[in-house]
C-alpha cells in the first residue's frame, strides 16, 4: 500500500503538467474532487466527520488548510514553470526545513543526523540547479518547489497540534474544504478554461492522488512503522523523475540524477531518524 501511495504521490506533478489550467484552478479542483471523495468515503464507512472537532482545533485546521493550500499552489506554478523534475526535487527538501522549525519552533538541538540531513539536501539542490540565474526557467521551477517544500514543512508542523484527537479522515477533509475555500475567489474566473480532458485529470487528480493515496499512506501504518513507510514515501521523486521522462521526454542530466541521489538519501535519513512508534504528520506533495 505505502508504494502505491508513493507512486500516486508522485503522479501528481505529471497531471499537474498535463492539466492546461494555472495553479489556482488545479489546486481548487484537486481539493474539489478530493473532498467529495472523502466525504463519500466517510458516508459508506460511518465515520464521523466532526468528532474531535473544537473551536481550537478548527482554527489549526484553518490555518493549516492555508499552508496546505500555498503549498499545493507553490508546487503546481513549480511544475508550470520548471517541469515535474525540478518541482518534486525542490519540493523534496522538505525534511531539512523540518529540522530547521523543530530547532527554531520546539527547541531542539540538531544531531549529527540532522547536520547529514541538511548537508545532503544543500548539496543536493545545488547539483540539481540548471543556472544560478533566477530568470532561466529551471532555477525558477526549483526555487518554486523549494518554497513548496517549506509551506509542507509548516504544515507538518502544524498538523502536530491539529491532528491530536483526529480522525486522520476527518484531518484531511476539512483542510481540502479550507483549500477550497481559499483558492476558489483566484480561480473562479478562470474556472471556464480547462477542457473536458482537463477536468478528467483534475479528477483523477482529487480522487486518487489526493483521496485515495492519502487513505493508502495512512492504511499502510496499520502494517508498517511509520520509520518504514516514511522510506518508501521517500520514492516519490524517484516515481515522478521516471514517469516525466517516459511521458514528456524529460531526460535528466547525469548531474540531476546526482542531486536527486542525495536529496532521497536525505529523506530515507529523516525517515529511518523517526522513533518506530512516531506517525508522519503529514505525506507526499
Amino acid at each position: 500500500m505505502a508504494h502505491s501511495a508513493a507512486l500516486l504521490f508522485g503522479l501528481t506533478g505529471v497531471f499537474g503538467a498535463l492539466i492546461r489550467a494555472d495553479a489556482t484552478v488545479i489546486t481548487f479542483g484537486r481539493a474539489a474532487f478530493a473532498l467529495v471523495a472523502l466525504a463519500l468515503f466517510a458516508l459508506a464507512r460511518q465515520r464521523p466527520l466532526l468528532r474531535g472537532l473544537d473551536r481550537y482545533k478548527l482554527c489549526m485546521l484553518v490555518a493549516s488548510g492555508m499552508l496546505l493550500a500555498a503549498h499545493w499552489v507553490s508546487f503546481f506554478v513549480a511544475v508550470k514553470v520548471g517541469g515535474v523534475a525540478m518541482a518534486t526535487l525542490g519540493f523534496a527538501s522538505f525534511p531539512a526545513f523540518i529540522a530547521l522549525l523543530d530547532m527554531l519552533v520546539f527547541r531542539e538541538r540538531i544531531g549529527s543526523a540532522e547536520a547529514i540531513l541538511l548537508t545532503l539536501v544543500t548539496l543536493g539542490l545545488v547539483l540539481v540547479t540548471p543556472s544560478f540565474d533566477v530568470g532561466e526557467a529551471g532555477t525558477a521551477g526549483l526555487l518554486w518547489g523549494v518554497l513548496s517544500g517549506l509551506m509542507f514543512a509548516l504544515l507538518a508542523v502544524a498538523n502536530r497540534r491539529a491532528a491530536r484527537g483526529m480522525d486522520a479522515l476527518g484531518l484531511a477533509f476539512w483542510q481540502n474544504l479550507v483549500v477550497a475555500l481559499a483558492v476558489a475567489p483566484f480561480a473562479a474566473a478562470s474556472l471556464g478554461a480547462p477542457t473536458r480532458l482537463d477536468w478528467l485529470y483534475l479528477g483523477l487528480l482529487g480522487v486518487f492522488c489526493t483521496g485515495l493515496a492519502h487513505y493508502l499512506f495512512v492504511k499502510s501504518l496499520e502494517r508498517l512503522h511509520a520509520r518504514s513507510a516514511g522510506m518508501i514515501i521517500a520514492l516519490e521523486p524517484v516515481y515522478a523523475i521516471a514517469c516525466a521522462w517516459w511521458l514528456f521526454a524529460q531526460q535528466p542530466s547525469a548531474r540531476m540524477l546526482a542531486g536527486a541521489a542525495l536529496i532521497v538519501s536525505a529523506i530515507v535519513l529523516s525517515a529511518r531518524a523517526r522513533a518506530p512508534s512516531q506517525e508522519p504528520a503529514s505525506a507526499g506533495s
